[in-house]
């Protein structure tokens, strides 16, 4: 059941109906049917799969309860290593275990030894790998003593399957949700409206401009020898746009239907490719993931505050845990670690430059620098293998002068079943992007946008109707980061 469909319409109007009208006496009842509700969510995909998160949180309410009472360190510190090993186990053998057995046969045969294996054809559970870590979470703060274990057992189940960020988050803390779970919500008119805001934008940038988009990207980087040139060259600057308007927009989308209900989850984005360095985009894209990386791998790995080559190695395996975590794909691995070297990279020769103030000029060139970068990363986590990353680099530039010939153009996006029209409409959208996120980083601009009523309305009329329009011409699509 798609966020973006018919289906889930209807299901979060009857929930709705019963969460504040129904259920509504105490946090505990709510808690039950957020529970129910959130499984009957994810059996849309695949019953079977509920045993896990079943098993997940049963394993680490228990284990969060033991830490919390037991005063020997060795045993608190078993529990933990249960807790890791359940939960990672978990989702290596679902999502890696046959990466692992594929490389390690490729590896033997390079040695001339052969061997015989039958793969398991596992279906990677949806969202496994956002509440894996947002479990985690909860029992390694409990034993570095940053929360309590909770003795409701209700609240923390619905902790961990919450349905508006149960399948791509963001990956909410202990410390921020559980005690919301707790206490008694009450139905806030304002808070709900700038949910109901927030849902009508996620759906915008879905709908209407990542799935337009995708009509170019998914078929040029489904076969890219078809399309050398300026057709890669515009999927990969259209699939920036995409990635973050389709992942950016669920999150719109899950933090509006979670105030809609009284919850307020973390901001996931925060108008990333604005930024002016790597190390100022991974503050503000998938916030949720990179500080999570932050506290629990790097950090503990030793962060800045060991001498500077373990730094490098710290900013390395930290980032190549983060490439794999998004897939069992050596393209994932490679863009994780060309982030890596180029976040050492800025902090060897450009940190004193870093968070200097510049004038308009050098401020728009570093945005321009880091986006091209990020843009250019983009190409291996997309693309299908590492063979056709590599050839996308090669041809991103070849035949440069049909760039500028509109009957080329045309017989190249008509065997997409695209023209030319299409691709302008779809630069239109992204540049209305970027004007409306750079209005917003002007507190001026954004006030004044908030106290005209007319301006509101306009505004959220408009993608409205363009949501009706372009929800009815296309059929739901999937979210990009399901598939992690």
């Amino acid at each position: 059941m798609l966020f973006n469909s018919i289906e889930f319409a209807a299901f979060f109007l009857v929930f709705f109906i019963c969460y504040w009208f129904l259920f509504n006496k105490t946090p505990r009842t709510q808690n039950l049917l957020i529970i129910f509700s959130s499984y009957l969510f994810y059996s849309f995909w695949d019953w079977r799969f509920l045993i896990l998160i079943i098993i997940s949180s049963l394993t680490d309410y228990c284990i969060g309860l033991y830490i919390e009472q037991e005063k020997n360190k060795i045993s608190k510190l078993n529990a933990l290593r249960l807790s890791l090993f359940v939960n990672i186990g978990i989702l290596i053998s679902f999502k890696y275990f046959n990466f692992f057995i594929d490389n390690f046969i490729i590896l033997l045969e390079n040695f001339n030894f052969s061997i015989n294996v039958t793969l398991i054809n596992l279906i990677l559970p949806v969202g496994i790998s956002f509440y894996t870590f947002q479990t985690l979470s909860y029992t390694i703060d409990i034993y570095n003593g940053k929360i309590k274990a909770t003795n409701d057992i209700t609240a923390f189940f619905a902790f961990v399957a919450f349905f508006p960020q149960l399948v791509a988050g963001p990956i909410e803390r202990a410390k921020n949700l559980i005690p919301q779970f707790l206490q008694k919500r009450k139905f806030k008119y304002k808070f709900a409206v700038s949910g109901a805001r927030l849902i009508l934008i996620g759906l915008f940038k879905k709908m209407v401009i990542a799935d337009n988009l995708a009509l170019l990207v998914d078929p040029v980087y489904a076969n890219p020898i078809d399309y050398v040139g300026f057709p890669i060259l515009l999927a990969t600057f259209f699939f920036a746009f995409q990635i973050y308007c389709d992942f950016s927009g669920y999150s719109d989308i899950a933090i509006g239907l979670a105030r809609v209900l009284g919850f307020n989850l973390m901001k996931n984005f925060n108008t990333p490719y604005f930024s002016k360095s790597l190390t100022e985009f991974w503050r503000n894209w998938h916030i949720s993931l990179s500080t999570w990386f932050r506290d629990y791998v790097y950090i503990p790995l030793g962060g800045s505050r060991v001498y500077k080559n373990k730094v490098y190695v710290n900013i390395m395996i930290t980032f190549l845990l983060s490439g794999f975590w998004h897939g069992a794909n050596w393209t994932f691995i490679i863009w994780g670690g060309i982030h890596g070297m180029g976040l050492i990279f800025e902090k060897s020769f450009l940190s004193s430059h870093i968070n200097q103030k510049n004038n308009l000029i050098k401020t728009l060139l570093r945005i321009t620098i880091t986006f091209s970068f990020v843009c250019t990363t983009w190409i291996f986590f997309r693309s299908n293998n590492v063979l056709d990353s590599i050839f996308i680099i090669n041809n991103l530039f070849i035949d440069t002068m049909d760039y500028f010939n509109y009957d080329i153009l045309s017989l190249k996006f008509r065997g997409i079943g695209l023209k030319p029209n299409d691709m302008i409409f779809n630069i239109f959208l992204i540049f209305f992007l970027i004007a409306f996120e750079a209005c917003s980083k002007s507190e001026k601009l954004v006030n004044h946008f908030n106290n005209n009523r007319k301006l509101r309305v306009i505004y959220y009329y408009l993608i409205f109707i363009l949501i009706l329009i372009y929800g009815t011409q296309n059929s739901a699509n999937n979210f990009i980061y399901f598939q992690f």
